[in-house]
């Protein structure tokens, strides 16, 4: 297994293969709960949910900061009987001293990191299963390239945290293929989220089955997309 190969600049890591950052130099927590929390809805869906679980899939672990943010909604907002099943998708994750480096920047989810980070030393290519808050949340850690876990997963998703590095960059986590492996494991009114507003992106998403919309970015960034899947157009 390939970890990330990363350099820590003012305490951001920062990919070198991808020449990207992995969360926002401004404040990481408050990209996280703007890009993927508010625009999915997450805090009123939570809340108000009726079936005995939520399934999030994601495109990108990185540090794990989106998992920790959301997971910590859920345990506060989510009824109690049920599960959050959160699968993220990461072919190079950190080594487990670069996630706990990460991670320890918000010491507000240290419970759930360490939760995850007690097996983490175990992780192998394929799925890592870890149970998280006494199994209230189950996350799926699924290592390997993009292409190769996307047509094994059937669970349809509810919500979608789209979190690669910029697609200009990693050009492989945004290809139309995934796109149509994205509607696939998606059901009318699933959402999505993602930091990006590149037209490819945008019409990629739309010619799968999406309704997209651009929203204010976060920070400096102008725009970014969110959305509702609705059905395949012809």
């Amino acid at each position: 297994m390939q970890f990330a190969n990363i350099k820590w600049i003012n305490n951001i890591p920062y990919s070198i293969d991808f020449n990207d950052i992995y969360f926002s130099k401004e404040d990481g927590l408050k990209e996280t709960e703007y890009v993927f929390i508010k625009q999915n809805m997450l805090e009123q869906r939570f809340i108000t949910l009726q079936q005995d679980h939520f399934n999030i899939i994601e495109t990108g672990f990185g540090t794990g900061l989106n998992f920790l943010a959301i997971s910590a909604l859920w345990l506060e907002l989510a009824p109690t009987n049920t599960q959050l099943n959160y699968i993220s998708i990461e072919k190079q994750p950190l080594s487990l001293a670069d996630l706990r480096r990460a991670q320890a920047l918000w010491p507000q989810f240290s419970e759930i990191s360490r939760d995850l980070s007690l097996s983490y030393d175990r992780l192998k290519v394929g799925i890592n299963v870890f149970n998280i808050a006494g199994g209230r949340i189950l996350l799926s850690l699924q290592v390997d390239d993009i292409l190769k876990v996307l047509p094994e997963l059937s669970e349809k998703a509810d919500a979608w945290v789209l979190d690669g590095f910029a697609p200009a960059k990693n050009a492989d986590m945004w290809s139309y293929e995934v796109y149509e492996h994205i509607a696939r494991l998606s059901k009318t009114n699933t959402t999505f989220a993602t930091f990006t507003s590149a037209g490819m992106v945008r019409r990629g998403l739309q010619a799968a089955g999406f309704e997209v919309k651009k929203q204010p970015g976060f920070g400096k960034k102008r725009e970014m997309l969110n959305g509702v899947f609705i059905e395949k157009f012809a």
